[in-house]
C-alpha cells in the first residue's frame, strides 16, 4: 500500500514546525510514499521559530490524499476561521482514508466540522476548546477513533506518525522506522506533562500562556459559533 500513499501536511503562518517536521520525518521513511507540504500559494511560510517552510503544493493543485494532517501552533488561531483552509480540509476529508492532526491542529479539524462525535487529543493547554466543536476531549498521547487520529502536544507528532504507519502498513514497518530514527525517548526531566511537572514549573508556563489566551479564546468562540 505504501507505494501509492499520498500524504499531505498543511502548513500556515506561525505553525509549530516540530508538529509538522516530526511526522514528516517518519513519513519520509515509508518506501514509495509521496509527501506534500500544502498551503494556499507556493511561497515561503514563516513558522513560529526561525525556520521558514516552503510548500510543495497549493490547495488548488493538491491531489486526493490518503492522509491529511494538520499541525498546530499559534497560527491555528487564524486557521480556525480561515474559510479557504476549512473548505480545503472538508474537500480532502470526503475522500481521505485518515484525517489527522498534531497538537492544536485538532482545533482546526474541529472548526471544519470534522470531529463531531469523535474522541480527539490536543495540547494540554487547549483541551477545553475541543468540546465546543462537538469533539470528545481525550487526554492521551495519541487518540485513534475510527479514521480520525489526533496527537497531543508537539512531540506527540512522532508517536502519532508511527501509530498511523502501523495502521496503514504494519507494525514491523513502523518499528523499523522507529529504530532507524533511534526514537528511544529518555527525557532528562520528568516535566513533560502538567500531571507530573513541578508545580512552580506548571505555574510559570501557565503564566506565559496567559497573555495569548484571550486571543485564542475569542478565535475559538467565533469558530464554534459559526460551526453551530
Amino acid at each position: 500500500m505504501s507505494a501509492s500513499l499520498q500524504i499531505g501536511l498543511v502548513i500556515f503562518p506561525k505553525v509549530t514546525q516540530l508538529d509538522m517536521t516530526g511526522p514528516l520525518q517518519v513519513f519520509a521513511a515509508v518506501p514509495g510514499a509521496t509527501l506534500h507540504l500544502i498551503w494556499k500559494r507556493i511561497e515561503p511560510v514563516a513558522s513560529d521559530s526561525v525556520l521558514t517552510l516552503t510548500p510543495t503544493m497549493t490547495f488548488a493543485d493538491c491531489p486526493q490524499l490518503d492522509v491529511i494532517c494538520v499541525p498546530g501552533g499559534a497560527g491555528t488561531n487564524d486557521m480556525v476561521n480561515d474559510e479557504e483552509m476549512l473548505a480545503f480540509l472538508r474537500q480532502q476529508a470526503a475522500g481521505a482514508k485518515y484525517i489527522t492532526s498534531v497538537c492544536t491542529g485538532s482545533l482546526v479539524l474541529g472548526s471544519a466540522g470534522l470531529l463531531r462525535g469523535y474522541r480527539a487529543a490536543t495540547h494540554w493547554a487547549a483541551m477545553e476548546f475541543l468540546e465546543p466543536f462537538g469533539a470528545i476531549p481525550t487526554n492521551t498521547r495519541v487518540c485513534v477513533d475510527r479514521n480520525r487520529i489526533t496527537g497531543g502536544g508537539v512531540t506527540a507528532g512522532i508517536d502519532f506518525a508511527l501509530t498511523l504507519i502501523a495502521i496503514l502498513i504494519d507494525r514491523k514497518t513502523a518499528e523499523a522506522i522507529q529504530l532507524g530514527l533511534e526514537y528511544n525517548p529518555a527525557p532528562p526531566f520528568n516535566a513533560g506533562s502538567p500531571d507530573v511537572a513541578p508545580s512552580e514549573v506548571l505555574a510559570s508556563v501557565n503564566e506565559r500562556l496567559a497573555s495569548t489566551r484571550p486571543r485564542r479564546s475569542e478565535a475559538m468562540r467565533r469558530a464554534a459559533a459559526r460551526l453551530a
